[in-house]
């Protein structure tokens, strides 16, 4: 269930329609829907098309671990509580290395036991950045020296990239696939 009015290609407007083959291309279409937050990109292509191409950067190119911007993704969809976010990234977590307890307890809201100090340090930066906003001197030294200024950015634009993801799953409350649980209570 989600609040967008559904559409089919032909009742988009021409950059619509470019913006939504693209973004569909190698997905499966039910009832006209891309899913996830596409489909809400897709209202205004101008701005859709630059978020659809931020969020690939991010997903693909980043200069940090693969296993380090899903736990960010993680904890910012745990913090929304954004069901379709959780449910599209908890395996890719998984497919990155991501232990499963860590998985288990950022699900729930708790500190992870950490047997990996990346993930450890991730997890402090992120907690600091989504919980207060601001970084301490010591944990902001501390991501430094384990992933460099450029992966300090990695992790603030994807927590905030995954916060206006989150933002607009809620809002339009895009709904999970037929039979699929969700991740949050209700």
């Amino acid at each position: 269930m989600t609040r967008l009015t559904p559409r089919t290609p032909s009742e988009m407007t021409e950059k619509q329609r470019e913006l939504y083959d693209q973004m569909a291309e190698g997905r499966d279409i039910t009832n006209g829907y891309i899913g996830g937050p596409f489909d809400a990109w897709g209202l205004n292509p101008s701005t859709g098309r630059r978020i659809w191409q931020l969020g690939g950067a991010l997903r693909f190119k980043p200069t940090i671990d693969r296993r380090y911007i899903e736990l960010a993704i993680l904890m910012t969809g745990q913090l929304w509580q954004a069901q379709f976010e959780w449910f599209a990234h908890e395996p890719m977590a998984r497919d990155a290395g991501l232990p499963e307890e860590v998985i288990q307890a950022v699900k729930i809201g708790t500190e992870p036991s950490f047997t990996d100090d990346g993930d450890e340090i991730c997890w402090q930066f992120c907690r600091r950045l989504l919980d207060r906003s601001k970084i301490d001197p010591a944990t902001y030294q501390a991501t430094v020296d384990r992933f460099g200024e450029a992966g300090v950015g990695d992790l603030i634009n994807a927590c905030g990239f995954y916060t206006l993801v989150s933002m607009t799953l809620n809002t339009f409350e895009v709904g999970l696939p037929d039979g699929a649980e969700p991740p949050f209570p209700a």
